[in-house]
């Protein structure tokens, strides 16, 4: 569980359920809840969801990463323009 800022037990978590909120609000941590010292559930603010909802997404539509494979190999082979030559009139 290294993905986690913080792993609190269910008890502590129901005791302490507004504070957890607000710190993880304030600090946009993901936190881990154990049963028994096994995971059971996970909280997150609403952005990193909305991020990781928004991330599943565009894995899985093969037209997208199509478009990203394509812009890398561009990339790799320095078929790019530069901020300049993009936004001159």
């Amino acid at each position: 569980m290294e993905d986690f800022q913080q792993i609190f037990p269910i008890t502590k978590a129901k005791r302490n359920f507004l504070d957890i909120v607000k710190r993880m609000e304030e600090e946009d941590e993901t936190i881990a809840i154990t049963k028994n010292g096994e995971p059971v559930g996970v909280l997150m603010c609403m952005s990193r969801y909305e991020a990781l909802l928004e991330t599943i997404e565009i894995l899985g539509d093969k037209e997208i990463l199509r478009s990203l494979e394509e812009s890398k190999k561009d990339f790799a082979s320095g078929r790019v323009f530069d901020h300049d030559e993009v936004w001159e009139e």
